[in-house]
C-alpha cells in the first residue's frame, strides 16, 4: 500500500500558457499517476484522447442511454491543458483517470438543484459553471483584469515568462484562488458534491500508488481539494447522488465552439489566439508570424498590405509592449498596432479579420473505431460512402440526381435536414425544380453531433431516425399544406415509412378540409412530387388522383373564400391563387379538371362580393389561359377602371391584374389603352395616393422594359436621354405628364 504525495495543478481550462507550464511541471514531477477533473465514468476513453488519428478539438458526449436529449459535452483543443495532461501520461505510461462526478450526476444535479440548466442543444460543460459569479467562471481571467490585462491568456504567459520555474507558478495561482474564494461565502451544492468526489477519489489514489501523484483541475477548485475534510462528511455528501447509465463517446468538434461567445462555460476568447500562443511556445518571432496572420486574411480579402507596414507594425507591439512593462507583445498589443499601422487606425476594418483570425475553421477528427453514438457512426458511414468530408468553412456543391452518387448525396443532405442537422443547405430549390440538379452550400456546426444523440430516441441509423421523426410531425400536422410539405420532404429524403404515412394522413385531412387557403396551398408541393417525382422514382398515381381532387375542391370554394377580404387576407389567397395556377399548369391534369378551375375563376371575376384584388388577379389568371380574349380583356378593364368605380375599387382590380404581368403592357395596346385613360382620369390627389401601387406594379419591370413601355406610351419620336429630360419643344402638358410618369416607371425597384 504506498501513500503517495500529490501535487495540485491548477489550470485554466483551454489555456495554452497553462498547458505549456503544466507539461513542463509534469516533466519535473514524473508522477506515476495523473487525475484529471472530468466525468469518472468517461475515464475508460481517456486512453483514446492520445491516439495518433484522434486530431483535436474533439468533444467528450454523455447522455443517460433512456434519455439521450440530456446530452453533456468537454470540449478538449490541442491546446487545453487537459488534453496535454492526458498525451503526457499516456507516453509515460502513468496511470490515468477522471476524478469528478460521474457524468450522469450532472442530469439529477441540474434537475434538483437548479445549479445548472443542462437545456438540449446548448453548449454546457463540467468544469466551470455557467450560474455561478463571473470570476468563478473564470478566475485567471478575473485576476489578469485585476493585473490591467484584457485577456488571461496574456497574463498567465507574462507571470511565466517573468518566473520560468513552472513549480511556483502553480503554488502562486493556489494561493491567489484561497484569496478569492475566502471572499465567496458558501457554494452551490452540487459544486460542493464535486468537490467532495475528487477529494475521495484522490484519497483512494494515495492509498493505491506509490510514488508522486499530479493532479490537474480548473484553478478554483485547488484550495477545496488541497483542504482537509473527513471522509465521512464527503461521503454523506454523495449519498443522495443517483446514477443514471450513461452512453459516452467522443465526437468531432470545431475551434469556433470553444469561443466563449458561443454560450460555452468555460470557453476562451479566442480559440485561434490561443491556438497560435500554442504552437509558437518558445519561439521568438510569434508576434511577427501572428501579423504574417493577419496580413494573410487581409489579403484574402483583397486589401493590399506591404512588407513595410508590417514592419512597423511589429515594432509598434514592441513600443507598446515595453511602455506597458510586459515582457513581450501579447494579444492586445498586436491588435492595436495593427489598428495603427495596417489599418490607419480604421478599428472597423479589425472586424474584417477578427472572426477568422480568432475563431479558427478547425473540424477535429475521431480515429475510426471510437466507439461512437449510433447515428454519428452512421453518419461517418454515410460520409465515407458520398466521399464528404465534413469542413467548418461554406463550400459550394452541385449534385446530378440522375447518378447514383449524386441521388445518394441529395438523399442524406435532406435526410439530416429532417433531423435538425443542417449541414447542407439548398441554394437554389426554387430554381432549379425540374432540372436533375440541386446545389447546396455546405458547413459543418458540431453541434450536429448533440443534435444526432437528441435524434436516437426515432431510431439507431440516420434513415430509420429520420422516418421516424417526420413520422411524428405529419401525426403532429394541423394543416393539409403542411401535411403536403411534409410529404414532399419525405420523398424528395426518400424516406418511404414517412411517405406511406404522410400519403395516408393526407387522404384522410383532405376528404373533411373545406378550407380554401389551405386546400390551395397544398397543391404546389404535391404537383412538384407529380412532376419531378421520376427523378426520385415514386409511386404518382395515388397522389395524381388526390391533387385533381383537392384542385376541383379548391375551386368550387374559392368564390366563397374571395369575398370581403381586408387587404392581408386577399394578398395571401391572391399568392396562393397564383402559386396553385402555376401548379395546375405544371401537371397538365384533364380537361374537366382544368375546366373545373378556370370556372372557379370565372365565379370570382364575376362575384359582385369578390374583393377587387383577387378578381383582378382571377381575371389575369384566366387572360393567360386565353379564356379571355384581348377585346374582352381590354373591355373588362374599361369597365373596372371606369371614372364610376372608387378608387380604391379599381386600384385593386388594377393591382390583382398586372401585379406579374406588368411585361404585357408593353406588348398589348388595348390593355395598355385601357390603362392609360384610366390614369388620365385621376385626379391629382387620388393619383398621389396611388404612386406606391403603381409603382410595386411596375416595380417588376426591369430598367429595359420600362424604357419600352415609357416608348410605347409616348410614341418612338420620344427617345428619351439618360435622366428622362423631355425636349425643350416637348410643351407644357407633355413635361407634366413625364414629371409624372418618370419616378414612377424609373423608381426604385420593390418600393411601395
Amino acid at each position: 500500500m504506498g501513500h503517495s504525495d500529490v501535487t495540485y495543478f491548477g489550470i485554466r481550462h483551454h489555456g495554452p500558457g497553462s498547458a505549456d507550464s503544466l507539461v513542463q511541471a509534469l516533466q519535473d514531477l514524473q508522477p506515476v499517476a495523473v487525475l484529471i477533473e472530468g466525468p469518472i465514468d468517461a475515464s475508460a476513453l481517456l486512453p483514446l484522447l492520445a491516439r495518433p488519428e484522434m486530431q483535436p478539438p474533439v468533444a467528450l458526449l454523455c447522455y443517460p442511454e433512456e434519455d439521450p436529449a440530456s446530452t453533456s459535452f468537454w470540449p478538449f483543443a490541442e491546446f487545453s491543458p487537459e488534453y496535454q495532461a492526458v498525451l503526457w501520461a499516456v507516453d509515460k505510461k502513468a496511470a490515468l483517470r477522471f476524478i469528478d462526478l460521474p457524468s450522469s450526476a450532472r442530469f439529477t444535479a441540474a434537475a434538483a438543484d437548479g445549479a445548472e440548466k443542462v437545456d438540449t442543444g446548448e453548449a454546457k460543460e463540467a468544469s466551470e459553471h455557467d450560474d455561478v459569479a463571473p470570476h468563478r467562471r473564470d478566475p485567471i481571467g478575473t485576476l489578469a483584469r485585476a493585473a490591467g490585462y484584457e485577456d488571461g491568456e496574456s497574463w498567465w504567459s507574462d507571470i511565466i515568462e517573468q518566473n520560468p520555474e513552472p513549480g511556483p507558478i502553480f503554488a502562486a495561482i493556489s494561493d491567489a484562488m484561497i484569496t478569492l474564494r475566502d471572499g465567496e461565502g458558501s457554494i452551490a451544492q452540487y459544486e460542493a458534491q464535486r468537490e467532495a468526489h475528487m477529494r475521495l477519489e484522490i484519497a483512494a489514489a494515495r492509498k493505491e500508488f506509490d510514488g508522486p501523484i499530479a493532479v490537474v483541475c480548473g484553478a478554483w477548485h485547488v484550495p477545496a481539494l488541497q483542504a482537509t475534510h473527513p471522509q465521512k462528511n464527503d461521503q454523506a455528501l454523495l449519498k443522495g447522488i443517483a446514477r443514471r447509465k450513461s452512453t459516452m463517446t467522443l465526437a468531432p468538434w470545431t475551434g469556433p465552439r470553444l469561443a466563449l461567445g458561443y454560450g460555452y462555460g468555460a470557453g476562451v476568447v479566442a480559440p485561434g489566439w490561443c491556438k497560435h500562443l500554442w504552437r509558437t511556445r518558445g519561439r521568438r518571432d510569434a508576434a511577427t508570424l501572428w501579423l504574417a496572420m493577419i496580413a494573410a486574411v487581409l489579403r484574402v480579402k483583397g486589401h493590399l498590405v506591404s512588407t513595410a507596414s508590417l514592419i512597423e507594425a511589429e515594432r509598434l507591439a514592441r513600443t507598446l509592449a515595453a511602455i506597458r512593462e510586459r515582457p513581450k507583445p501579447g494579444f492586445e498589443e498586436l491588435r492595436d498596432a495593427a489598428i495603427a499601422a495596417l489599418f490607419n487606425g480604421e478599428a472597423l476594418l479589425w472586424a474584417l479579420v477578427e472572426a477568422e483570425l480568432l475563431l479558427g475553421a478547425d473540424v477535429g477528427e475521431i480515429p475510426p473505431d471510437t466507439p461512437l453514438a449510433p447515428l454519428i457512426e452512421d453518419l461517418q458511414r454515410n460520409q465515407k460512402a458520398a466521399r464528404l468530408k465534413p469542413e467548418a468553412l461554406e463550400r459550394e456543391l452541385s449534385v446530378d440526381l440522375r447518378s447514383d452518387s449524386g441521388l445518394f448525396r441529395s438523399t442524406l443532405l435532406h435526410r439530416l435536414n429532417v433531423l435538425g442537422v443542417h449541414w447542407g443547405k439548398l441554394t437554389d430549390a426554387g430554381r432549379s425544380r425540374g432540372t436533375f440538379r440541386e446545389r447546396w452550400t455546405l458547413a459543418w456546426e458540431p453541434e450536429y453531433a448533440v443534435r444526432l444523440v437528441e435524434n436516437l430516441i426515432y431510431g439507431p441509423t440516420i434513415e430509420k431516425a429520420a422516418n421516424g421523426r417526420l413520422i411524428q410531425m405529419i401525426e403532429a400536422a394541423a394543416t393539409l399544406d403542411t401535411l403536403a410539405a411534409l410529404v414532399q420532404g419525405a420523398i424528395t429524403a426518400g424516406l418511404s415509412e414517412a411517405s406511406t404515412a404522410g400519403l395516408a394522413a393526407l387522404e384522410a385531412r383532405a376528404a373533411r378540409s373545406s378550407e380554401c387557403l389551405e386546400i390551395l396551398a397544398s397543391v404546389p408541393p404535391l404537383a412538384d412530387i407529380i412532376r419531378y417525382g421520376e427523378a426520385r422514382k415514386t409511386e404518382t398515381n395515388r397522389l395524381s388522383g388526390l391533387m385533381e381532387r383537392l384542385i376541383v375542391e379548391g375551386a368550387i370554394a374559392l368564390p366563397y373564400a374571395a369575398r370581403d377580404l381586408d387587404e392581408q387576407a386577399a394578398a395571401t389567397l391572391a399568392s396562393a391563387m397564383r402559386k396553385a395556377d402555376e401548379a395546375i399548369r405544371l401537371v397538365e391534369p384533364g380537361e374537366d379538371v382544368l375546366d373545373g378551375w378556370r370556372n372557379g375563376l370565372a365565379a370570382v371575376l364575376e362575384g359582385s362580393r369578390a374583393t377587387a384584388l383577387l378578381a383582378g388577379c382571377a381575371a389575369h389568371l384566366l387572360y393567360e389561359a386565353g379564356r379571355l380574349s384581348a377585346e374582352a380583356a381590354a373591355g373588362l378593364l374599361g369597365r373596372r377602371l371606369s371614372p364610376g368605380t372608387p378608387v380604391a375599387e379599381a386600384a385593386g382590380f388594377f393591382e390583382g391584374f398586372f401585379s406579374t404581368a406588368g411585361q404585357r403592357l408593353i406588348y398589348d395596346e388595348g390593355l395598355r389603352a385601357a390603362v392609360d385613360s384610366w390614369l388620365k382620369s385621376l385626379d391629382e390627389d387620388a393619383f398621389i395616393a396611388h404612386l406606391p401601387l403603381l409603382r410595386r406594379v411596375f416595380s417588376n419591370l426591369d430598367s429595359m422594359e420600362r424604357r419600352r413601355l415609357i416608348e410605347a406610351v409616348l410614341g418612338r419620336a420620344a427617345r428619351l436621354p439618360a435622366g428622362l429630360t423631355p425636349t425643350p419643344d416637348g410643351g407644357e402638358a407633355w413635361r407634366r405628364h413625364l414629371e409624372r410618369l418618370g419616378p414612377l416607371l424609373m423608381g426604385g425597384n420593390g418600393n411601395g
